[in-house]
């Protein structure tokens, strides 16, 4: 098998490929609000039970240490991330992704490519049915347009930058939880790891030469990464360790 062929052959579905750690830092997420979003949470707070159920995919048990995030949970929370821009508060999204999810008839609603085409309109279809909460939080996610019925620009402008596959689901997304560094996760290369798109290294390789004792403009002429995206990734990786 090729490398190109193995690669293709990753289960953007089911294979393990992120830590939760890790899927929370290419995204600029606090570890506590991932494990939130793909595992769940309950609490009682002053006698009041709170719980909210998973809204992105994961596999493998709780509490697992090694890889749990696919990469169509990736892919989710970054659609996820970027509604959240709109300012609507998440126990307000999470009723929304729920009609979502139901009135759009697939599965893994958040990393179709109809979130993007249809999923506007649907919501605020779903708010003509629902009504209190609901109705208002979903109204809160979608705006009107030339007479359609779209996405706030901010989430819109993220959700443009998925590249989607022949199935309908994603197959690459940029990374957030960066300030200059450039980085995508592409499930057909390097098998879903993040890679430079300046250079096209993968984020792993510049930081193993780069912890074997190369200095960082070393390890930037190596791999064709500009030294402030290659610095800025260090950086990143370093503080959230």
């Amino acid at each position: 098998m090729t490398v190109l062929e193995a690669e293709s052959a990753v289960d953007k579905f089911d294979a393990p490929l992120y830590t939760q750690a890790e899927a929370s830092r290419f995204l600029g997420l606090s570890q506590s609000t991932f494990r939130n979003w793909s595992r769940g949470y309950h609490s009682v707070i002053e006698g009041r039970e709170v719980a909210g159920q998973p809204v992105i995919t994961a596999v493998g048990k709780l509490g697992h240490r090694g890889p749990a995030i696919p990469f169509i949970g990736l892919a989710e929370g970054y659609a996820l991330a970027a509604i959240r821009l709109s300012g609507v508060p998440m126990q307000r999204i999470r009723p929304a992704l729920e009609r979502l999810n139901a009135e759009m008839g697939v599965e893994h609603a958040l990393a179709s490519e109809k979130l993007f085409t249809d999923g506007a309109e649907v919501l605020f279809d779903c708010a003509g049915k629902a009504g209190g909460d609901e109705a208002d939080a979903v109204r809160q996610l979608v705006v009107v347009r030339h007479g359609q019925r779209v996405f706030p620009e901010v989430v819109s402008g993220h959700l443009q930058r998925i590249v989607f596959g022949a199935d309908g689901f994603a197959t690459a997304v940029p990374l957030l939880g960066f300030e200059h560094a450039h980085l995508v996760a592409d499930v057909s290369r390097s098998f879903g790891q993040p890679i430079f798109t300046h250079g096209g290294a993968r984020l792993e390789d510049a930081l193993s030469l780069f912890r074997a004792g190369e200095e960082l403009s070393v390890v930037a002429e190596e791999y064709g990464i500009p030294f402030l995206e290659l610095e800025d990734a260090v950086r990143q990786v370093v503080k959230t360790n």
